[in-house]
Order: C-alpha cells, then structure tokens, then sequence
C-alpha cells in the first residue's frame, strides 16, 4: 500500500450519524455523573464511604461488561444492534438511579449499570474507527460531538437548577439543599437520552463480528497485544490517570458549587451573576467549560495528530492534569478555578483520547473492539474502583479529618500523582513510530 495516498472523504451522511451517535453517548452520562457526588452526600444523606462505594460498584460492573461486550462485538453480534440492546436496558436502569432512595439498592443498581453501559463507550468508538477512512483525520471530529451532548446536558441541568430548585431567599445551606433534592432531574434526563440512543443505535451502519475460524478468544488475543510497549505502559499509567480522573469527578462539582453559590450570593459580583445566568448552578454547568475546551482540542487533533508524536501529546495531557489540581488546591477563586475546569479539554483530548488512538493503532483489527474495550475496563473500571475508594476512603478522609473539607490536602494529592505518571511516561514511553507491516 502506498503510505503517500490520500484516504477518501468521510461522507456527510456517515459523518452526520456517527456525530449523532457520539452526541447522545455522552449526553447520557454527562446528565448525571458531574452531579453524582453532591446528589449522594446530600441529598439521599450517604456517607463518605457509602458513596465511595457507590462510585465503586459501577466501576466493578465496568470490568466484567467490556469482556463480554467485546467478545459479543467481535465474534458474535454486530456492533450496532449490541449497542441498541445496551442503552435501551441502561435507559430503564438510570431512571431506577435516580428513584433508589437507600444505599443497598443504588450500590447494586450502580453495578448493574455500570456492566451495561461501560461498555458502549468503547463500543461508539470502534464502530466509529471501523467506518472512517482516515483515522487521524476523522474521528476528532466525530468524537468532538461527544464533547457537545455532555456540554448540553451538563447545561440542561444547571439551568433547570437554577431556575426551578434555586429558592430566591435562604441561607447557603437552604440553597445547597433544594440544588441537592434538584438533581434528581439529571436522572431522568439521562433516561430519556437514554431511550432515544437505543433506538438510534439500530439504525447506524452494519458493523458485523469478524468470525474468523480457528481464532481464540478475541479477549485472550487482545491482551497479548498490550503486553507490547507501548500498549504496556499505557495501560499501566491510565491506572493512576484513572484515580487522579476520580478526584475531579468526585469532588469538583461540590467544589465549584460552594464557590458559584458564594460569589453569586455577593450582589456586587457582576461576574458570578453572569456565569450562574449562562451556565445554571450546582458544579454541572460550570464545569461544562472543560467540555466547551475539550472541543477546541479535538477539533484542532487532525492537525496536532499529523504534526506531533502521540508520546508528545500524551505528556501535554498529564502536566494539565497536574496543573488543573495545583489550581483547585491553591488558587481557589472564581476566576482560576475557571482556568483549571478549563484545563479539562487537554486532559482528555491529550491523554484519554489520543491513548484509545494508539491502542486503535497498536491492535490488529478483528481484536479492537475488545482492545478498546480492555482500555475502557482501566479507565472506567479498575482506575474508579481504586480512585473512588483511594479519593474518598483514604484521601477524603484525611482531609476533612478536621471536620470540614481541607482542599488544599484533598487536590495537592492528584497533583504529585499526575506529575509522577509524566515521569513514568516520559521515561519509558518508546518515542520511535510502529513499523509499518
């Protein structure tokens, strides 16, 4: 194959439904998980360690789903019709989320989910991947539109927070309440975006198994792949990526709420009162400037992918991620909290999406949707399980060991850990290209 050769043009109708696709994917997710922390804390009255937990057990059935789902995708079932039957059961599922009102029931739910919908992350991006002539070029655009339905959801929420569970009169702590029993919204938010994928899944183009006869499990094949650099230290520092990921996702949506609902409390505050107008209240909508940042970086992928290793743009994603949690721990105003959520587009553009690139890439192509899948189980798997358990059990607990949260201890934490996984990567990342083959 000659390597100078221009790949055709995706068509507008292709790229139309797998933006769409993309859009409702994270539309779903993005609803409920920035407001996840506050609604469990707060509203239903779970502890710090229940919580923990619950975080936990979508993450445990996160493991298991990807191997199954894989498997199903790459030998058995097409990958659209899996992808239906997926979000129509997780439509029914999050609205039970949202209902639980005991800590047994919304722990078991959690995982039940977390087995169904996991999965379909790395799913969208396979069957996307499949469809696309050229990589490199496509899939930051199609993937942007992911950025856009979590950026529209997290909006929805905020404004409905806002305007409807917002009492005009009352103390902080009168405020934060109605914003904590408000949230439940996000839930049925997040079904009914729910129910729509699944039905627009059967209607995206046909992406059948591979069946090859006289292969193994498409699992087994795939991690022999990854225990091939630089798969191998990939997967190993998006353990550590996948906790310092937690803390923000845990914890930041109570950060920023405390800090929107103070500032705008100050009449005088013109600046606050204009976020809070355009963005709502509660930590969801604010932290939507990390979404509208991550659009800019994907947008701009096609070129920084041609002109830039993966090893170079993986090392821009952890020092933001280091620089995002040195902002939350020292700097904790209105204005430079907005730079650090706005730091979220190169965490995720720069290190979660380039590495799921590179593991596209590294992998042969009747194992990828298992591969991704793999990737996925150690970003939305074992890095929340440890994450959620190391962010809120252990670090949590030492930082509101006073009785109220320490941030500066609670976000100095991530802060060392993503400079350490730089480290790592800087070290023992092969900066060579793949050999053609």
């Amino acid at each position: 194959m000659n390597s100078t050769a221009i790949a055709p043009r995706m068509g507008l109708g292709l790229g139309s439904r797998l933006s769409f696709m993309m859009f409702l994917q994270y539309a779903i997710w993005g609803a409920w998980l920035p407001i996840l922390y506050p609604f469990l804390l707060g509203y239903r009255g779970f502890t710090l360690s229940q919580t923990g937990i619950c975080l936990s057990a979508g993450a445990v059935g996160a493991i298991f789903g990807p191997f199954i789902a894989g498997q199903l995708a790459d030998r058995v079932m097409s990958t659209e019709k899996l992808l239906g039957i997926s979000h129509l059961i997780g439509a029914v599922l999050v609205y039970m989320l949202g209902v639980a009102d005991t800590f047994q029931t919304f722990a078991i739910l959690s995982g039940v989910y977390g087995f169904v919908y996991a999965p379909t992350i790395a799913l969208t991006n396979s069957l996307a991947l499949h469809h696309m002539p050229d990589r490199d070029r496509d899939f930051g655009f199609v993937r942007l539109w992911g950025t856009v339905g979590w950026i529209v959801a997290g909006i929805v929420v905020g404004q409905y927070l806002f305007r409807y569970a917002t009492p005009s009169e009352g103390s902080l702590e009168d405020i934060k309440g109605a914003q904590d029993a408000g949230r439940v919204f996000a839930f049925s938010l997040s079904a009914g975006l729910g129910l729509l994928m699944g039905l627009f899944c059967f209607t995206l183009p046909h992406t059948p198994p591979s069946k090859e006869e006289g292969k193994k499990l498409a699992w087994a094949e795939a991690l022999g792949e990854i225990t091939l650099q630089p798969l191998l230290t990939l997967f190993l520092v998006a353990v550590p990526v996948s906790m310092i990921h937690q803390f923000y996702f845990v914890f930041t949506s109570e950060f920023v709420s405390g800090i929107q609902n103070a500032a705008g409390s100050d009449s005088a505050d013109s600046f606050a009162a204009t976020i809070n107008q355009v963005l709502g209240v509660g930590g969801g909508g604010l932290m939507t400037i990390g979404q509208m940042s991550e659009i800019v970086v994907l947008a701009c992928m096609p070129l920084l992918a041609k002109g830039m290793s993966k090893k170079s743009l993986l090392l821009i994603g952890l020092a933001a991620y280091a620089a995002r949690m040195a902002i939350f721990a020292y700097a904790p105003s209105l204005l430079p909290v907005l730079v650090g959520v706005a730091l979220h587009g190169l965490c995720f553009g720069c290190f979660i999406f380039v590495a799921f690139m590179v593991v596209d890439e590294y992998t042969t192509k009747d194992v990828r949707a298992t591969a991704q899948n793999l990737f996925n189980l150690v970003i939305v798997g074992i890095g929340i399980i440890v994450g959620s358990w190391f962010a809120t059990g252990v670090v949590g607990e030492w930082a509101a060991s006073s009785g109220e949260m320490d941030f500066v201890k609670l976000f100095s934490v991530p802060m060392w850990m993503a400079l350490a996984c730089l480290a790592i990567l800087l070290v023992s990342y092969p900066g060579r290209k793949k050999l053609s083959a």
